[in-house]
């Protein structure tokens, strides 16, 4: 036998799991005991050991093992919970040429069945597998996945084998089954397994998601459901739209993500991007672009309005690569409009233009009339030239109605029709915004129609624009596609225009005018418009660092707090103040926003979409109110938030709308953000704006025309869900450039499914039976996944994420109250009210300083890091503290990026290295409404400084230790990013094949028989050739090794047969594989033989000894043998 067979597993017996772990806390002050300041100064009560992760991510089988219980997702092995015996069949097999005799031999194949128990059930999803630390491709293997609910039935195979009435169904366990897994490549074994699971917990916000806009919107074939391949040529593929899972394309594994992330998700907006080319609008033209005029790929082409690739508009370059993708081909728009329907969703279309001007571009800035317009530029800066409020501007003119008419065009309904599918254009040769709407509309019908679409979006330059004869010449003309989308496709179809959150409603021009006018009323009022489109990024907060601020001092603790972000959305800036300049930004010298005119302050508050909405609007021409209103009616049509969205950096809701993009002139961080990366701060900003805007009542009040909702809580799109999957997007740079913007962007993608502390903290105390006890603050922070790997008290479990998150425990009323430690003061107390205690001699007070050789100088946090398929990863943090003691190392069972779990290193670390002062007094009795974890002013005779309450006994007087309080050192610093991993999916595609008509090489070879040459990268591990007839296909052999094959640089010369020419060289460009001398009687017993030619003009063969490397893969052969084997030209 050929084969040697290691052994299934050890032992497999039934049973082999202990009882789930979940044991109940004897009451709320067991929980909390001990959570303040643990490291230091509980003494009370003994250290709980939190969860490890030694051995979770091993699959083992071994009795009594502890299920482990899981929060978000983490990779994880598991036990194998039942293994019959191996399968083995007979392979192929046959006779060889080999010395001493014609044995055959026979081949034996082997398959495995079996389950591993996974972890406590329920969850949601297997999301990725490995098998011997390498991704799992599970295409082609039958394996079944259980999620561990209470109702799941016995596996049909464990049944089939064991028999129906002897097969569990291991409820409560959620478990995997694999059925024949072919054995061979994992060396006739099973082999490891590990996989990435996840069990949501934040089902609040995921559930109220209804909604999402899809980008990227450029990529030439990013939407196609179908899978397309380049051709490199050479034998070489590379893949278009195939980079997460073999045999699907991006598309197809990014929607299903999305769809088990959002499991409420009902509409979706496809954004389809062409590209505009200058900021003056008379001179803009929008294009559909591609990324190489001279690719090849297959089995799609790209096609666009008519357009073949080399045709197309071919996207600027930074640092030698593409810019952008190219517009998406209409075959894959129409595709994945279908796929979005077929998935249950309601498709709206959203044409979306990028600016496509590179750098060190000559173009006349319209706003400066300088040389050179901005890098890659908001499409909303497209205006007139030169733009409002310059010098000679047509603003307000009959003189730019020209250039509007430029950017506009006169593409007509009629110029467009459907043939075989496809969208024809027989208009005007004209790039205008109106042969870009118009042919997605036509597209979008010949689709089978959509849900929604949008005309436009974010326009502000060139709404605003005046005429003479017609008040805004491209609102008129927005009004005019309207009704021709309408047209096309039909009243079914919602038409709409995303307007810019300060766009939507009233527009004050800086012109000195006080004119106050409505430009966009036309469009809100026209019946070809169903609803109100609006990109709401208006701020949610004005928080800066520290306690100096006004927002803190009004008494909010967080930038975090739900009630404050909700407070902002009708209030705050751009509601009941504005920043008239930065200075007074910076200063926060806040100017009321008031009409002191008219009481309508409605108008002069951007965030005020009630008043807007429920009112009649006047203009004021010169300030002066008209009589009458204009064509806006009240109420009368429902609002889309077309885009809302934050980004996941520090401070986000300052400032929602701006985004990290090096290539970008836009680029830029919230106002006074630090920079650092924070996924919490995209999450509570979501939270607050569907909360908010998905009740019905004074803020969003039902409308007495249509009986619906001011603000249509089901169409609130979230900007933005990545077509690309994840983690492959980010995680491969190399074949996408805006990978780095998606660190500190308004992506959903690897964010949304983690888990939020706060939710964890509760799904904990349910999960053990404490909910009823439970009271919690908002607490920052966010993970991607947390496991119990064995039973222990829910205190154990929290401790590990309070030491790592900075909150404590205390029990207040009968309820655990969890609350962070960077807090507020609460009380002010002067030395002199203190509590003589002891005698007139005793102190008022005492105060203890710690040594510093107790501070640690470094502290080591182990965590998993998802970025690299939660591979164990650790780091460091130091201090430079004179006599500091050791370093202090901190293993977890949480799974978090790697700068998220470098910043909270910095900060444990700085908690426990800047001291831990030690004042205890005896409080007065107007204090008892202190409690444990309240931040306090004391004002002792060296000054006033903070404290923080550790105890607390006794009765009115009671005796308080206080330990030294530093708001800052709980603030997580901005940290290193680390790179998203992702591994690399082979893109098989057709080799390159030659068929050699040369002599036999070797002695004893059919003379008559062709030679073949095949070349494949990457490589498939063998390519069979088969023989083709009417009456089918058979075998003729398969070829297990790639050929090493090339093109000549250089024309082979004339040279002496059958003996080396020393003289001549030639140069060779090789496809793939590499070359390498040989010596002479190498040489001369075959070695190096290659040969040259092609089909038409026949073969050489010849030889070479000299091999030299002259670039990459090009090489020089010389020491030239030619003619060999009677092949001689």
């Amino acid at each position: 036998m050929a084969t040697l067979v290691l052994s299934a597993v050890g032992t497999v017996v039934g049973g082999l799991f202990g009882p789930v772990g979940a044991i109940i806390g004897r009451a709320a002050g067991a929980i909390a005991g001990g959570f303040i300041d643990n490291a230091l100064v509980n003494t009370l009560s003994p250290p709980q050991e939190g969860p490890r992760l030694d051995s979770l991510q091993v699959t083992t089988s071994t009795e009594g093992a502890p299920i482990p219980r899981l929060y978000g997702a983490m990779r994880i092995g598991g036990q194998i919970i039942w293994a019959p015996d191996l399968i083995a069949e007979t392979g192929g097999g046959g006779g060889g040429k080999g010395f001493g005799g014609g044995g055959g031999t026979t081949e034996y194949l082997y398959y495995a069945n079996f389950a591993i128990g996974l972890c406590e059930g329920p969850v949601a999803e297997v999301t990725r597998i490995w098998a011997d630390g390498k991704p799992l491709d599970v295409s082609g293997i039958n394996w079944r996945f259980y999620p561990g609910d209470e109702t799941q039935n016995p596996d049909s195979l464990i049944a089939a084998k064991q028999g129906s009435g002897d097969a569990p169904a291991y409820r409560g366990l959620a478990y995997v089954v694999f059925e024949r897994l072919p054995l061979k490549k994992f060396g006739n074994r099973i082999p490891q397994l590990t996989f990435e699971v996840r069990r949501p917990v934040d089902s609040d916000l995921t559930g109220r998601i209804k909604a999402v806009d899809v980008i990227p919107g450029a990529g030439e074939f990013f939407c196609d459901p179908e899978r397309v391949y380049r051709d490199a040529g050479g034998g070489k593929t590379q893949s278009e739209n195939v980079h997460a899972e073999a045999d699907r394309s991006d598309w197809l594994v990014a929607m299903d993500q999305m769809r088990r992330a959002l499991p409420q998700l009902q509409s979706a907006a496809l954004v389809v991007t062409w590209f505009g080319t200058d900021l003056r609008c008379g001179n803009c033209q929008i294009k559909p672009g591609v990324e190489y005029a001279d690719k090849t790929t297959f089995p799609e082409i790209w096609k666009v309005a008519g357009l073949a690739r080399t045709q197309g508009h071919v996207v600027s370059r930074v640092d030698g690569r593409p810019a952008y993708g190219g517009t998406p081909s209409d075959a894959s728009v129409k595709r994945a409009i279908a796929d979005l329907k077929s998935r249950g969703l309601k498709a709206v279309f959203y044409p979306f233009i990028m600016m496509d001007i590179a750098a060190g571009n000559a173009l006349p800035d319209p706003y400066t009339g300088a040389a050179g317009q901005p890098a890659y530029p908001w499409r909303g800066r497209i205006t007139c030239d030169p733009a409002p409020g310059q010098p000679g501007s047509p603003d307000k003119s009959a003189a730019v109605q020209a250039q509007v008419d430029a950017f506009i065009g006169t593409a007509q309904p009629s110029d467009f029709s459907i043939s075989n599918g496809e969208v024809v254009y027989s208009g005007p040769a004209e790039w205008s915004y109106r042969r870009f709407i118009l042919h997605y509309a036509w597209l979008c019908k010949a689709a089978g129609g959509v849900d929604a679409f949008l005309i436009g979006s974010e326009l502000r330059g060139l709404t605003r624009l005046r005429g003479a004869v017609t008040a805004y010449p491209v609102v008129q003309a927005l009004k005019q596609l309207a009704a021709d989308v309408k047209s096309i496709l039909g009243n079914a179809t919602k038409v709409s225009y995303a307007a810019n959150w300060d766009e939507y409603g009233a527009y004050y021009p800086n012109d000195g005018s006080g004119d106050v006018v409505f430009p966009l009323d036309g469009l809100w009022a026209d019946p070809n418009i169903d609803v109100i489109g609006i990109d709401n990024y208006m701020p949610l907060a004005d928080w800066r660092d520290g306690r100096d601020h006004l927002d803190a001092q009004a008494g909010w603790n967080s930038v975090y707090e739900l009630d404050y972000l909700k407070a902002n959305i009708t209030g705050g800036e751009y509601y009941d103040w504005y920043y008239a300049s930065s200075a007074d930004r910076d200063d926060q010298t806040r100017t009321p926003i008031n009409d002191t005119a008219h009481g309508e302050h409605w108008i002069f508050r951007v965030k005020d979409i009630r008043g807007w909405w429920s009112n009649a609007h006047h203009e004021r021409p010169g300030g002066v109110r008209a009589a009458s209103p204009t064509s806006w009616q009240p109420q009368s049509k429902p609002v889309w938030f077309t885009e809302i969205g934050c980004p996941a950096v520090d401070k986000g809701v300052n400032q929602p709308n701006v985004f990290y993009d090096p290539k970008s002139a836009e680029s830029a961080l919230p106002h006074y953000s630090t920079g650092r990366r924070d996924d919490f701060m995209q999450r509570q900003y979501l939270r607050a704006m569907h909360e908010y805007w998905q009740a019905s009542g004074g803020h969003n009040p039902v409308s007495s025309v249509y009986g619906g909702p001011m603000v249509d809580g089901e169409r609130i799109f979230i900007w933005t869900w990545d077509a690309r999957p994840w983690p492959q997007f980010p995680g491969r740079p190399d074949i996408w450039m805006d990978t780095p913007s998606w660190r500190l962007g308004h992506w959903l993608n690897g964010r949304l499914t983690g888990v939020a502390v706060n939710d964890l903290i509760t799904a904990i105390m349910t999960d053990w039976g404490l909910a009823h006890l439970a009271a919690r603050e908002t607490i920052p922070g966010q993970v991607t996944g947390y496991v119990i790997d064995r039973p222990m008290s829910a205190r154990a479990a929290l401790e590990q994420l309070a030491e790592v998150f900075a909150f404590d425990a205390r029990e207040s009323a009968g309820k655990v109250v969890f609350h962070v430690r960077n807090r507020l003061p609460v009380a002010a107390i002067d030395h002199d009210l203190l509590v003589e205690e002891g005698g007139a001699d005793a102190p008022l007070f005492t105060i203890t300083r710690d040594q510093a050789s107790e501070r640690p100088r470094a502290l080591k946090f182990g965590f998993f890091d998802p970025d690299r398929d939660y591979n164990s990863a650790a780091v460091s943090a130091a201090r430079a503290v004179a006599g500091a003691g050791n370093e202090v190392v901190m293993r977890s069972a949480l799974a978090m990026p790697q700068e998220e779990a470098a910043a909270r290193a910095e900060t444990m670390l700085a908690q426990r290295a800047t001291g831990t002062d030690e004042l205890e007094c005896v409080l007065p009795p107007d204090h008892l409404g202190l409690e444990v974890g309240d931040v306090v002013r004391v004002t002792l005779p060296t000054g006033q400084r903070s404290w923080r309450l550790m105890r607390l006994q006794g009765g009115l007087a009671r005796r308080a230790v206080l330990s030294a309080y530093d708001p800052s050192v709980h603030e997580p610093p901005k940290a290193e990013a680390g790179a998203v991993g992702a591994p690399l999916i082979p893109s098989f595609g057709p080799p390159l094949l030659h068929v050699l008509d040369i002599p036999p090489l070797r002695d004893g070879d059919d003379p008559f028989q062709p030679r073949l040459a095949v070349l494949a990268d990457p490589w498939p591990g063998a390519v069979r050739i088969d023989k083709v007839t009417a009456a089918g296909a058979s075998t003729l052999t398969t070829i297990a090794t790639p050929a090493v094959i090339g093109e000549l640089l250089d024309d082979l010369p004339a040279g002496p047969l059958w003996r080396f020419d020393r003289a001549a060289s030639v140069r060779v460009k090789l496809h793939g594989g590499q070359l390498a001398s040989a010596g002479e009687a190498a040489l001369l017993a075959g070695a190096n033989a290659a040969a040259v030619g092609d089909a038409a003009t026949g073969w050489e063969v010849i030889q070479f000894m000299n091999a030299a490397l002259e670039a990459p893969d090009t090489w020089r052969l010389s020491m030239l043998l030619r003619g060999q084997r009677g092949s001689e030209p």
